[in-house]
């Protein structure tokens, strides 16, 4: 049975006009799209969440490498930053945005309410889940993120690899932590929420004991525990290097604890500048090309990476999980509250530069 929270995501707040919704489905290939992209001016304007400038380079060049006479505008900020933004151009209706993919993802079923989204259904649009779809194509997921443990084999002895979230308060990981505030990022916040809901707020205190460094940005901790790096940081569970590990940067997830995964989820503006670059884009992102190449699939017609299976099957996380947290944003603030009041405002840039 779906929760309320669930149904209003995948449901939306319905766009009618005279009791009708508006829907345009795609039936153009990428190319042809590509010939309207180019005419239309060949550019297009992104704005992605993230935590570095750089995290998207690979979808810049992918994009861009395989449509050579468009330019993609690609700006990676916090989502929580991005959607205020995009709010005020709604505003002062002087949007210059074409579409964003967001962690937030309580913006998108508002910005349909308000008609601000293009309800547009992408060639692939069929095939992806219907848990990460609006039914008339206002958003949809566009790639999946998560939270894996990640460790420093050079700093961290086999014997003490983190594999449940109870492992990083052992001795090996006092001052070794590399952690996100969770009260500065939502899906932090979420995956404390779930290890708190199973092991107690005396996890927490127990954690905190360990001296943990905490930072903004949840790519931070993955670069501090770099083998470049000349630190201490050994270990952390609130970033993602992919879904394999490299070299002395080891992966794991739990298999008593949930992890934390998420569909990020994209949409294109109605009033977009450059609706036919942003067209593009979207059908792009969705197709074989793409998504075998960026882990777990928000569609359902493709089989889960190399050794895993699909994101609904695999153990340990609850892909849809997320979202029904993102919209309950009462609770998501007596939470970030709560963690404030233990350790504290998050300090710092984001993301910390200053300690790379």
């Amino acid at each position: 049975m779906h929760s309320l929270s669930t149904l209003a995501f995948l449901i939306g707040a319905l766009v009618v006009s005279g009791g009708y919704c508006h829907r345009e489905v795609e039936t153009r290939s990428l190319d042809q799209i590509y010939e309207a992209a180019k005419a239309e001016g060949g550019v297009v304007t992104l704005w992605a969440g993230g935590d570095e400038k750089d995290q998207q380079n690979k979808l810049k060049d992918a994009f861009e490498a395989r449509f050579p006479d468009i330019t993609l505008n690609l700006t990676v900020d916090l989502s929580k930053y991005h959607d205020g933004r995009i709010d005020e151009q709604l505003a002062a209706k002087n949007l210059y945005v074409d579409a964003t993919f967001l962690q937030s993802l309580h913006d998108f079923p508002r910005w349909k309410s308000q008609n601000a989204l293009l309800n547009y259904q992408p060639l692939e649009f069929k095939n992806i889940f219907d848990e990460f779809k609006d039914s008339d194509g206002a958003y949809y997921g566009v790639f999946i993120l998560f939270w894996s443990n990640i460790w420093n084999t050079d700093k961290i002895d086999a014997a003490s690899a983190p594999k449940e979230y109870t492992d990083y308060l052992k001795p090996a990981f006092k001052d070794k932590l590399a952690l996100t505030y969770p009260n500065d990022d939502d899906a932090v916040a979420f995956q404390f929420d779930l290890i708190i809901k199973q092991y107690g707020w005396e996890w927490f205190d127990d954690l905190i004991a360990q001296n943990p460094h905490w930072v903004r940005g949840t790519a931070t901790p993955s670069t501090l525990l770099s083998p470049s790096l000349n630190n201490v940081y050994g270990a952390t569970f609130t970033s993602e290097i992919g879904l394999a590990s490299s070299g002395s940067l080891n992966i794991s997830f739990p298999t008593k604890g949930q992890f934390v995964s998420w569909p990020q989820t994209g949409a294109i503006f109605a009033d977009a500048p450059h609706p036919e670059g942003a067209k593009l884009l979207t059908n792009f992102v969705l197709s074989d090309e793409y998504q075998k190449a960026s882990g777990w699939s928000v569609r359902r017609d493709l089989p889960g990476p190399s050794g895993y299976p699909t994101i609904f099957d695999m153990p340990g996380t609850n892909v849809t999980a997320f979202r029904d947290f993102m919209l309950d944003r009462a609770a998501v603030e007596r939470l970030r509250f709560r963690f404030e009041d233990k350790i504290g405002t998050a300090q710092g840039f984001s993301p910390l530069v200053d300690d790379l």
